[in-house]
């Protein structure tokens, strides 16, 4: 049978699909690059905002259209909305988070432990954008109860995959030909709250029990840490990139969301990692427009993101999910202020982003190629990111995909650097 995955949303999201690809290729079957040609559909859906939840229903319909008449819907827009996404067209199969580990065997009516899996091999899955990191899940649910985050309802309770099937995982990627693993989760940083461990911990092992040439982290919550943490950095296998979601620099704003986090201390987070890592590259997570903030919160919200010197970021307009405690509060902000908000501290961001990255220009960067494209007499016309994940692009005289290169970078454009391989005779 021919299968078509498909995926919205996070990196877990992504973990989760490139799991399914391997069990359906070991009970036999085939992976496809376009619904069109497909028997059989999964669709791994999401629900953080209205749009990604809207976008969810579009996949599934366009998929319909293409011809598929099995489509098996999953994820947690799937969870949150079991009877609307069974009334979707050609959806046969609903499968809540909470079954989505055993999807494939479900589907394919198999016992799970007949899966002899291959290893997480680095050719892009079809269909999907081609990928030269593995993305790991150690983790899922969240215990957390941030009052704009509907995630916590869709992943249900927080819980640690055991040290030794992370390693697996890991060394299986490897034997894939992976150079870089990324290691997520709904909340990242709470691994091993359940075994008695902290996160650290888990790194530690993987460091010590794997020659892994590239370890990434995905989304760290900031009370997760402390500045002993940044000591695992000394191991320069360890990529030197942090993603710490503020999503407000304004106290009274952080209560309203829940957030176990202030201003005050996210800054001393921030201080101890730079003085730790050199270079760190330091991405957040804003909220606009979140209910109740005023034009005084506001303000406040873009000076502290002024100042952190962030290295780039996402901004997300709030809009109110059905069960969170935001939905339900007073002063929700007009969508035309919020977007009008989220502007602002998109082009704040934007500057410091900038900034960030000028000071690059002139220096040797290691650059693991994600992509790459023919453009004739110059060669191919190569894409991929730093350490501190900058993205860079460069030439080379054959195709580099999933190759290692140190780059003279030169210029900067937009959101890619540019640069000249100095590696190759």
């Amino acid at each position: 049978m021919k299968i078509y995955l498909d995926t919205i949303g996070c990196r877990l999201n992504q973990s989760e699909i490139e799991m399914m690809a391997r069990q359906f290729r070991a009970a036999g079957h085939e992976i496809v690059a376009s619904a069109d040609a497909a028997d059989m559909a999964v669709v791994n859906t999401c629900a953080v905002t209205n749009e990604a939840a809207s976008d969810s229903r579009g996949r599934i319909r366009q998929i319909a259209r293409a011809g598929v008449h099995e489509i098996v819907a999953t994820g947690c827009w799937t969870t949150l909305y079991p009877k609307q996404a069974a009334d979707l067209p050609h959806v046969l199969h609903v499968v809540p988070n909470a079954e989505k580990d055993n999807l494939v065997a479900s589907v394919l009516h198999l016992p799970s432990s007949t899966f002899d899996l291959e290893p997480i091999s680095r050719q892009p899955l079809p269909g999907l954008h081609r990928r030269t990191r593995a993305f790991i899940k150690v983790q899922d649910g969240c215990d957390n109860q941030c009052t704009f985050c509907i995630t916590t309802v869709a992943r249900g309770e927080g819980r640690s995959r055991p040290v030794a099937d992370v390693i697996l995982d890991v060394q299986s990627a490897l034997a894939g030909g992976t150079k870089e693993i990324v290691l997520t989760g709904v909340h990242l940083g709470s691994w091993g709250y359940d075994f008695n461990l902290h996160l650290k911990d888990l790194i530690q092992a993987i460091l010590r029990e794997t020659d892994v040439p590239r370890l990434r982290l995905s989304s760290l919550e900031p009370w997760d840490l402390d500045s002993d943490f940044f000591s695992l950095w000394s191991d320069s296998r360890l990529m030197p990139h942090l993603h710490l979601p503020l999503q407000s620099g304004s106290e009274s704003t952080l209560k309203r969301m829940a957030r176990k986090t202030t201003p005050r201390s996210f800054r001393a987070l921030v201080a101890a990692a730079r003085e730790a890592i050199p270079d760190v590259s330091i991405t957040t997570d804003i909220i606009a427009g979140f209910p109740g903030e005023t034009e005084k919160e506001f303000a406040e919200t873009l000076d502290f993101v002024r100042e952190m010197e962030f290295a780039g970021g996402h901004v997300f307009t709030y809009s109110p999910r059905p069960g969170t405690g935001a939905a339900r509060m007073r002063g929700q902000v007009s969508p035309e202020l919020g977007k009008k908000r989220n502007h602002i501290l998109h082009d704040a961001l934007e500057e410091s982003g900038r900034l960030y990255r000028g000071k690059f220009i002139g220096r040797n960067l290691s650059v693991l190629w994600e992509s790459t494209s023919e453009v004739g007499e110059w060669g191919w016309q190569m894409e991929g990111l730093t350490g501190n994940y900058l993205r860079v692009q460069a030439f080379a005289p054959s195709p580099r995909w999933n190759e290692t290169d140190t780059v003279l970078v030169n210029e900067c454009n937009s959101n890619r650097m540019k640069g000249v391989i100095v590696n190759l005779g």
